[in-house]
């Protein structure tokens, strides 16, 4: 199976548990791929929701996945700095279609002075009883929250303090 490489551009695929799509990204451009690790970039790329809505994005973002940790990182640049949207999920796989991963509802939203907070616990809990998260999964992404928060307090991985730049002015050239 081939991997994506540098300046390939994928889809990005979001599921729920229960295995229905929840939401595809056009187009985003691989900056670094290995089997462990794809880091991303895109700005004004069309998301289209699981109901048929579509949207564009605002802001350019560079995306962090792991083939082990259970999150993603999206770190968006803005006028007034960068903001990032951490989905607690599964670990991406790739399978020639697109980046895939499910979307396990809890978000951690992080300001430009790395303050955050922990979003959709409501959403989270009606999901774990709708779709019967077993047990296991429930312990696997709890625990995902808190090492999410340590990287957050540490300034680690995409939360270092020159990554999302270093990464946007990489995708920058790479566009050209």
């Amino acid at each position: 199976m081939s991997f994506p490489k540098e300046g390939d551009s994928i889809q990005i695929h979001s599921y729920k548990h229960n295995g229905l799509i929840h939401r595809i990204w056009e187009e985003t451009t691989v900056l670094k791929g290995t089997e462990n690790c794809i880091i991303a970039g895109n700005d004004r790329t069309t998301v289209t929701e699981s109901d048929g809505r579509t949207w564009i994005t605002r802001e350019p973002a560079i995306c962090y996945f792991h083939a082990k940790h259970w999150f993603n990182i999206i770190g968006m640049l803005r006028d007034d700095g960068i903001y990032y949207y951490c989905n607690i999920s599964s670990p991406f796989v790739w399978d020639e279609e697109a980046l895939k991963y499910i979307d396990y509802d809890l978000d951690v939203k992080v300001f430009p002075d790395m303050t955050y907070i922990l979003l959709d616990e409501d959403e989270y809990e009606h999901h774990k009883k709708l779709m019967n998260y077993p047990e296991v999964i429930d312990l696997i992404l709890r625990k995902n929250v808190d090492k999410l928060l340590q990287w957050i307090h540490q300034r680690q991985g995409p939360f270092s303090p020159d990554f999302v730049d270093e990464w946007y002015n990489y995708y920058l050239r790479q566009a050209r």
